[in-house]
Order: structure tokens, then sequence, then C-alpha cells
């Protein structure tokens, strides 16, 4: 009976922890769960989650893989947005990861990961998928942190990688055409691993619309 009202207790707790209000200072909307984490914490501009074993979102074009049980935290954007933030982790399991996903539906949605890839490389990574995932890894990062961007100007979704977090470069520039309304948020994943920490820091969030997609702005 002890061990069953500790249980229902830590239950009530853990409820009242994914349940309450989510916000930071950086992005001025509501923010909400799609999977739950193993933990997580938000303080300042900074947030950490934690993923359990087995996580990962990924539609695989030979069709023999496909899920979404990675934990994100996301908001609904305005139209047009322009969202940045630092992404580091320890890299320790293949496929470790966290990403900025934008999302229309289970079908439609782009991951933006910072990810141990199959050669043991810290990799950025872009997933674009339109009911299969395009999956596509780009430069090697020789360090644990990286800045992304991710900018979408009418149907058209811009992807940036930066060293510093101030000279960015364009990853990839194309059309996401599927219906609203979207999503936009933080994910972190451990396919192969029993857990992954990400932490997601210097959290920029502007609903504008970028001019020129080469200059990022």
């Amino acid at each position: 009976m002890k061990y069953l009202i500790l249980f229902l207790a830590a239950l009530k707790i853990s409820s009242s922890v994914y349940s309450q209000e989510l916000k930071i200072s950086s992005i001025p909307f509501q923010l909400y769960w799609k999977n739950t984490p193993e933990s997580f914490s938000i303080k300042d501009n900074t947030i950490t989650i934690v993923a359990g074993e087995k996580t990962d979102m990924f539609r695989d074009p030979n069709v023999t893989y496909n899920t979404d049980n990675a934990p994100k935290l996301m908001f609904r954007p305005d139209e047009n947005f322009v969202l940045s933030a630092a992404i580091e982790h320890g890299f320790i399991n293949k496929w470790d990861g966290g990403a900025i996903v934008f999302r229309a539906d289970s079908l439609n949605w782009v991951k933006f990961c910072f990810e141990k890839d199959y050669t043991g490389a810290r990799r950025v990574v872009s997933v674009v998928t339109k009911d299969i995932s395009d999956d596509c890894n780009s430069v090697e990062i020789p360090a644990y942190k990286v800045y992304y961007k991710i900018a979408r100007a009418d149907n058209v979704i811009t992807l940036y990688y930066s060293a510093n977090g101030s000279k960015w470069f364009l990853v990839r520039h194309f059309q996401f055409n599927a219906k609203g309304p979207y999503e936009l948020g933080f994910l972190s994943q451990s396919p192969t691993g029993k857990s992954c920490t990400v932490k997601f820091s210097d959290i920029k969030y502007s609903g504008t619309k970028i001019k020129d997609p080469y200059a990022g702005e």
C-alpha cells in the first residue's frame, strides 16, 4: 500500500509538471509537448530535453521504418517566421540528435537535426518529409555545439547553420506546400541509445519574413 501511494504521488507530480504552462521569454506563444520526454528543464532562454530510448522521427524511403515518438516541445508560429537556437549534446549513440522541427501533419514536416551520423561524425542533417523522408547529410561540425536557423517566407523554407551564431551558411532552400495550421519547436532523439540530453540555448524568434534567403534576413 505504501508503494502504491508513493507511485500515485509521483504520477500526480509528473502529470502536473507536463501539464503546466510552458513559456520562454523569446517565444511569444504557449509551448506544449508532442510526446513527453524522460525529463526536461526550461530556464531563462534555455530548454533542455532528455529523450528516452528508441525515440525518433523518420519515414524511411524503403518504407521499413516509420516512427514519430521523439519528444518535441512545440508552439504555433506566425505564418512567416525566423527561429534560431544553439543546439548541443553529447553525441554518445549513433543517430543521437537535437533538432528544430517544422510540422504541418504526420506526413509533412521538416526536421533540421544536429546528429551523430552512421560514421560517428557530428553532422548537420536535414530531413524533409512529404509522405516519405528525404534525408540529407550535410557538413561535419568539429564542435559539440552549433547554431541553427529556420525561416519561412510564404511557402518557402530556408535552413541555415552557423559556428558562432552570426555568420550563417545556407544548407537547404525548398518549397513546402502542405496546409497548416503549422507547428514549430524543438526535438531530442535517441534511436539506438538509451537516452539523449539536448540543450537549446540563445533562442531567438521573430514573426517576420526574410527578404533575401541567401543573406538570411
